[in-house]
């Protein structure tokens, strides 16, 4: 291809975001900011421009924000076309269009695709529909479940004890109201940041007055005459009456507009390479088709090159901004995505936050701290090295640790520190639950090597 050719393309042309996200307006302000002065055009399911949704399980549900009040700062004029409320529906790569549900086309040079993830819905449709039983991801969703909180239900019940739905259950607590949590899984949280600190989660939730319900399933959801749900039944043939019911089972990412479009798209998310341009099926880069955020899969050279998808507030800001910068620049320009996974939660009054990839470790060292005073420094290990560290009121350390991590420190962790605890001079194991079977936990997928890998295998851990 001619030089003033490519040129031509990297200014200008059509370049088309489906995903009106946090992920979808940082790339768009990036291609202006870098200098697109193209036709640029962003596709949203939702009628909403992109608004930020961690606040949705936390300050939204306390009243202390409004969910129609989260929209995203735009930083820049992007000068873009919004097609919102309409969602795609399929891909032909050839003739390079986006197909919307509308019926419409839209012509593109250049693609990039971020759009997300969505709840996991209860599988049986007619439970469901019940008049009280919620999911928590949009704006919408967030609306509808504060005004249920504030009318004082009987009980709320929680389906899954990861990240989101841990901060239910503290909002409920919070208001007063009596919460009941189901757990598949031993304890909270243990999907994403393994057995031990999990059981520190658990002692949190029941000191707080959370019924936890641990390893067992919920089986059913009972209904009145009204159709308005009464009561949620489990596996241990318990039932407890509820007339809120959160179903908080993890993510789907959305990819199904893409079955038959020839990218290597499925439920693991979009596989790209680490300049976050998407492989077709076969495992072959394209140079016209990027990804960015919850729904992409790239390898990272710190972990091992394993292909990793987040759903991290901060790891879809810098994907997007890799994707856009790449996609208008030439080759020997371009750069990969190398941010480091971090996450932050706050339940029960205790800040929780992580660094690296802690569902990849084997072992956990309590290196500061004390897991009896919930404020403390865990650091998973995995053949050697050092993988990943958990804070429990305890962030000053973060930094410190997140630099071992970029540079391959080894573990177990060598140096002496001035306030570790007895318990923290062996490490043990981190006891994670076989990543085969399913856990409610925050979204670093750990999804294999090939991205024409066709083997279904999860690996959870949120934001």
């Amino acid at each position: 291809m001619p030089a003033d050719h490519v040129d031509w393309l990297r200014r200008e042309g059509r370049i088309v975001i489906v995903g009106a996200s946090l992920a979808g307006l940082r790339a768009a302000e990036t291609l202006r900011a870098e200098g697109f002065t193209g036709e640029l055009t962003l596709i949203g399911d939702e009628p909403y421009e992109p608004y930020d949704r961690p606040p949705l399980s936390k300050s939204v549900l306390l009243g202390m924000a409004s969910p129609r009040h989260t929209e995203l700062p735009h930083r820049r004029e992007i000068d873009a076309k919004w097609r919102l409320g309409v969602p795609a529906t399929g891909l032909d790569l050839t003739a390079k269009r986006v197909r919307l549900a509308d019926g419409d086309e839209v012509e593109y040079d250049r693609l990039l695709i971020a759009t997300g993830v969505r709840a996991r819905p209860w599988p049986k449709e007619d439970e469901a529909r019940l008049d009280g039983v919620c999911l928590l991801r949009t704006r919408d969703d967030a609306a509808d479940l504060y005004q249920r909180l504030k009318a004082g239900p009987r009980r709320v019940f929680i389906i899954g004890a990861g990240f989101a739905g841990s901060e239910v259950a503290s909002a409920c607590r919070e208001m007063g109201l009596p919460v009941t949590v189901a757990e598949r899984a031993g304890a909270p949280l243990v999907g994403a940041l393994g057995g031990v600190i999990g059981a520190v989660a658990a002692d949190l939730q029941t000191e707080n007055g959370v019924d936890l319900r641990t390893r067992v399933t919920v089986t059913g959801l009972e209904g009145d005459s009204a159709g308005r749900v009464r009561a949620v039944h489990l596996s241990d043939e318990s039932s407890v009456e509820a007339d809120v019911v959160v179903v908080s089972l993890g993510s789907v990412r959305n990819t199904d507009w893409l079955t038959g479009s020839g990218l290597g798209a499925g439920p693991r998310g979009i596989a790209c390479d680490a300049g976050c341009r998407a492989f077709d099926f076969r495992g072959i880069v394209t140079d016209d088709v990027f990804v960015a955020g919850d729904v992409a899969r790239s390898p990272h050279a710190l972990f091992g090159y394993q292909f990793l998808s987040l759903e991290h507030w901060g790891n879809a800001v810098s994907q997007a901004q890799t994707a856009a910068h790449n996609m208008i620049c030439h080759g020997a320009d371009r750069r990969p995505h190398l941010w480091m996974p971090a996450f932050w939660s706050s339940m029960f009054g205790v800040n929780i936050k992580s660094v690296g990839v802690p569902p990849m470790g084997d072992q956990i060292m309590i290196t500061q701290g004390s897991l009896a005073e919930r404020r403390f420094v865990g650091v998973y290990g995995h053949q050697g090295r050092m993988v990943a560290a958990v804070t429990f009121d305890n962030t000053r350390w973060l930094e410190f640790y997140q630099r071992q991590i970029e540079r391959g420190a080894p573990f177990p962790v060598e140096f002496p520190t001035v306030d570790r605890r007895p318990e923290g001079r062996q490490p043990v194991d981190a006891d994670f639950p076989d990543p085969s079977l399913p856990t409610h936990g925050p979204m670093v997928t750990l999804s294999g090597y090939s991205p024409a890998d066709q083997q279904l295998l999860f690996h959870p851990a949120r934001h």
